[in-house]
C-alpha cells in the first residue's frame, strides 16, 4: 500500500452499520502489518456499541478524535476540501450515482499520484498562533 493512498466509501446514509462496513473495506486494504489511526469527529456513529465492539477486537487501530468545533485540526478536511472545488463544484448531477462516480474518480486520480497531507508545523508553533490570535481577538494583552 503507498502512503498517501485514499481509501473511498460512499453511503446514502451515516449510521454506525455504514462506518462499520467502512472500517471493514480499510481493514481489508490495509496490510495487517500496520496501524491504522483514524482521525475522526466526535458524531455518536463512531462510538455505538458495534463499532467499540468491532474495535475491541483489532489492537492495531487507533482512533483520534477532533475537539468539538475543531475541524481545523483535522488534515482530512483540506483533502475533502480540495475534492469538493476540483470535482464537485459547478457540477451538474442528475441522479445521486453522478456524484457518486465523480467522487470515486478523484479518488482514483488522487491514488495514481498520491501526495499525503504533512504538518508543516510543530504543536508549539499551532498552540502559539491559536494564542496570539485569542488575543488580539479579545483585545487581551495576557
Amino acid at each position: 500500500m503507498q502512503a498517501g493512498r485514499v481509501i473511498g466509501h460512499c453511503a446514502r446514509l451515516h449510521r454506525s452499520v455504514e462506518f462499520r462496513t467502512f472500517l471493514d473495506e480499510v481493514e481489508a486494504n490495509v496490510p495487517a502489518d500496520l496501524d491504522v489511526h483514524r482521525v475522526l469527529d466526535n458524531a455518536a456513529t463512531h462510538k455505538t456499541k458495534l463499532i467499540h465492539d468491532w474495535l475491541l477486537k483489532r489492537p492495531r487501530w487507533h482512533l483520534h478524535f477532533t475537539p468539538t468545533s475543531a475541524s481545523w485540526l483535522n488534515l482530512v478536511e483540506g483533502w475533502f476540501a480540495l475534492l469538493a472545488r476540483r470535482q464537485l463544484q459547478r457540477g451538474v448531477f442528475e441522479t445521486t450515482d453522478n456524484p457518486e462516480r465523480a467522487i470515486h474518480a478523484y479518488i482514483n486520480q488522487t491514488n495514481a499520484e498520491p501526495k499525503p497531507f504533512v504538518w508543516t508545523k510543530s504543536a508549539d508553533d499551532i498552540l502559539a498562533s491559536v494564542k496570539r490570535f485569542c488575543q488580539r481577538t479579545s483585545n487581551s494583552d495576557q
